[in-house]
């Protein structure tokens, strides 16, 4: 019953985009909200709990992503209503946006939920390939040329995570039979599986198609040109949503991966992690339009988040992910308003609005900014001390102490490039460029306030007791 509540909304969604009518697109944000009935329902019932036998099951931290997620959702439903005043879409562009959003958000449904790694891969097979087509709603060479380099990548993506289960599944099935396709028993044998390399082996096939899933190294690059070619709510369902269920994943494969070798597993995405970042840093440095800017930056953080949580800094992780969730769609799709009188002018970007709606975008695109890096009271300023502290007890444990703390200072260092190139933009969008009168529609600040409160929200003492009871 539960799990027909939770995709009702969706399919509603994807009966109305058939309806030939530009009236449709607003019953469309309404469906959004009505995903968060069933998902604060989901926070009173007792956990573990099973919507669908031992394949579908919710615990605290499914409920918590998928309460992000919900949000995420709303949010983009709200800015896609005045798409058309930035950009050039037709009524066919939406409903069939909008289909392709439903299917999406019910793969994304079963990744988020899946106690079972067949079905975690299905989902996120599903979330793939409607994005190729919401993608290819912009209807440019670009768009189109990067949608088939989104389905290439995406699929290699996706073939890595396939093949990974498999070993997973190969390595624990003497032990387990059939259910060594579920994430809570491979856990609770995970001391008990008879070839823990063959184990090892899959994980980190499994890991790398999720990296390069997420951008990381070597494929850093890719959904930057994909999120610049596409419509910018793509590019913050990408960020928000997408990546949420592709982290979930590595949550629950790493749980088991530290039981059976945690040196190994903090070696192995510790090195990585850094590899990614030192290469994104770079790129942010010669970064030059916004796209391309927060597109990295989302690679970012999505590496500390994985850093933060294989150090044991579980809270610091979540608080992260929580935050980047909601700041890098607010920041895309404050880029649909910033772009639209002059794409790529950095230059004078927060100059030109007017009234009391446009004091208010610029003070909540001021704020998105300089909360990414991570600048007090930000979540992120929380979830890094924390997030460091974690990996400086990890240090002390290891052999390894000085080596460790030479590669944390490398990390802030290269943390430090981004936060000086951010602060170098954000004084160039207030204090440099002409001034062009701008105009921004009500129900995209909407959808920036929203994030702006869900981001309060986080730091609040009961959000924090949550995260911590989830860790």
């Amino acid at each position: 019953m539960m799990l027909s509540i939770l995709l009702l909304p969706a399919l509603v969604m994807f009966g109305v985009s058939f309806i030939h009518t530009p009236n449709a697109r607003k019953v469309l944000p309404v469906t959004s909200f009505a995903i968060l009935i069933p998902i604060v329902e989901l926070f009173r019932l007792a956990k573990p709990y099973r919507l669908w036998g031992d394949y579908l099951v919710a615990d605290d931290l499914d409920t918590y992503i998928l309460l992000i997620s919900s949000i995420v959702g709303i949010g983009v439903t709200l800015a896609l209503l005045t798409l058309d005043k930035h950009v050039e879409v037709t009524e066919t562009a939406y409903r069939r946006f909008y289909r392709f959003f439903a299917l999406f958000w019910i793969g994304l449904i079963f990744s988020i939920l899946a106690n079972h790694m067949g079905i975690y891969w299905i989902g996120l097979e599903m979330a793939t390939l409607s994005t190729v087509y919401m993608i290819k709603t912009n209807h440019t060479p670009a768009a189109h040329k990067e949608a088939w380099n989104y389905m290439i990548v995406g699929a290699i993506a996706i073939s890595l995570v396939l093949f990974g289960i498999i070993l997973i599944y190969a390595s624990a099935k003497p032990v387990l039979g059939e259910d060594a396709m579920l994430f809570d028993a491979l856990l609770g044998r995970a001391k008990d599986i008879p070839s823990p390399f063959l184990f090892e082996m899959g994980f980190a096939i499994a890991t790398v198609g999720m990296f390069v899933k997420m951008g990381f190294f070597p494929m850093n690059l890719w959904i930057a040109h994909i999120e610049r070619a596409s419509f910018y709510p793509v590019a913050a369902l990408f960020s928000g949503i997408l990546e949420s269920a592709v982290m979930v994943g590595f949550f629950r494969f790493s749980q088991i991966a530290e039981v059976v070798n945690r040196s190994h597993l903090f070696g192995f995405i510790f090195i990585y992690a850094l590899l990614t970042i030192f290469i994104v840093a770079f790129l942010i440095y010669r970064a030059k339009d916004f796209m391309r800017l927060f597109s990295l930056s989302g690679i970012e953080h999505m590496a500390l988040i994985a850093l933060f949580w294989v150090s044991g800094g579980t809270f610091a992780a979540l608080l992260h992910f929580g935050a980047h969730a909601f700041l890098k769609p607010a920041l895309f799709l404050s880029t649909g308003v910033l772009e639209s009188q002059g794409r790529y002018h950095i230059a004078g970007a927060l100059r030109g609005y007017k009234g009391k709606g446009g004091a208010i975008f610029g003070f909540l695109v001021s704020l998105f900014l300089l909360a990414i890096i991570s600048l007090p009271p930000s979540p992120m300023f929380f979830s890094e001390l924390y997030g460091f502290g974690a990996m400086i007890d990890m240090a002390k444990q290891s052999h390894n102490l000085l080596a460790m703390i030479g590669a944390m200072l490398l990390l802030l260092i290269l943390l430090s490039v981004i936060f000086y190139r951010f602060v170098a933009i954000y004084q160039s969008m207030k204090y440099e460029g002409e001034t062009i009168e701008k105009k921004v529609h009500s129900s995209e600040l909407f959808a920036l306030v929203i994030f702006a409160v869900a981001l309060l929200a986080l730091i609040t003492p009961p959000s924090m007791a949550f995260l911590r009871s989830v860790a």
